[in-house]
């Protein structure tokens, strides 16, 4: 068995737990690589590019965003992923820096996997150019200044929703727990088949979360009358300057994550702890 660990070094703890985790791997006969700008006894660093074909598992070490980044790699290259947590929330991660010895478990095929849904988002520039992108969490439209109301039309069908508002996000079940939450949409099961789209700040009292089925398209223009200049982020990285004619289609992706379960924590025990957590700070 192999095992490719992808580790978040600037996170805390995180050097410390390489270095008994690749002493735990040698002991137990795992063969375990790490990309070649990290250097740690008991691993072998390779390229990046071939990572995702050398490990049967994927292990991060870091916060949600280090998941969420190769998380998508790993759904390119049907790997199933497992993150230890060395962040603050940890919604995705399964495992904290103590528990890497879990990671036993998948020699002995003692765990389960979880399909997480992505969003594909397809742009199309005013020249006619296009590009794909893939969303575990939400794609965001959004003015570029502070308190500078857009104009969004989301369409859906042939129907189409009009929003004045800082911006909108539409977000997977696996994002409503992220930027979504925070501008006031639901939270949603991690397992259900969904879309949703939460307004951010929007100026009619009225405008609330809607959440679509997984088959639904949605058509995304956006501008601004006071020239604000508009961006599109995926997953908190900014992929795309949104102008009038450019077209945003977001729809169901056909790629999905693969989460891997090695302990009894599930999506609502980690809801009711990170809640938890929150009402003491």
């Amino acid at each position: 068995m192999t095992i490719t660990v992808l580790p978040n070094v600037d996170k805390n703890g995180c050097l410390e737990t390489l270095e008994k985790m690749g002493v735990f791997f040698k002991e137990n006969g795992i063969k375990a690589f790490l990309p070649e700008t990290v250097c740690c006894s008991n691993f072998e660093s390779i390229p990046e590019e071939d990572l995702f074909i050398k490990g049967d598992f994927i292990v991060t070490i870091g916060g949600d965003g280090t998941i969420i980044r190769y998380a998508k790699k790993a759904a390119e290259a049907k790997k199933p992923i497992i993150g230890i947590n060395a962040g603050r929330i940890g919604y995705l991660a399964n495992l904290e820096q103590s528990e890497y010895k879990l990671l036993s478990k998948l020699k002995t095929g003692e765990y389960t996997t979880e399909k997480r849904m992505m969003l594909k988002i397809t742009v199309t520039d005013d020249s006619g150019k296009t590009n794909v992108y893939n969303a575990l969490n939400d794609a965001v439209v959004t003015s570029g200044y502070i308190a500078r109301i857009i104009d969004i039309y989301a369409g859906i069908e042939n129907d189409s929703i009009h929003y004045r508002a800082d911006g909108i996000i539409v977000s997977t079940p696996t994002g409503s727990t992220a930027y979504s939450l925070s501008a006031g949409g639901p939270v949603i099961d991690s397992s259900a088949q969904c879309i949703c789209i939460t307004p951010i700040c929007s100026h009619s009292l009225s405008a609330k979360p809607i959440i679509l089925g997984s088959d639904r398209s949605i058509r995304v223009n956006a501008f601004s009358k006071k020239k604000a200049d508009i961006y599109l982020t995926v997953d908190g990285r900014k992929v795309a300057q949104v102008r009038q004619k450019t077209k945003i289609m977001i729809e169901k992706s056909d790629e999905y994550v693969e989460l891997i379960r090695l302990n009894e924590k599930n999506f609502y025990s980690t809801l009711s702890m990170k809640f938890s957590d929150f009402s003491k700070q």
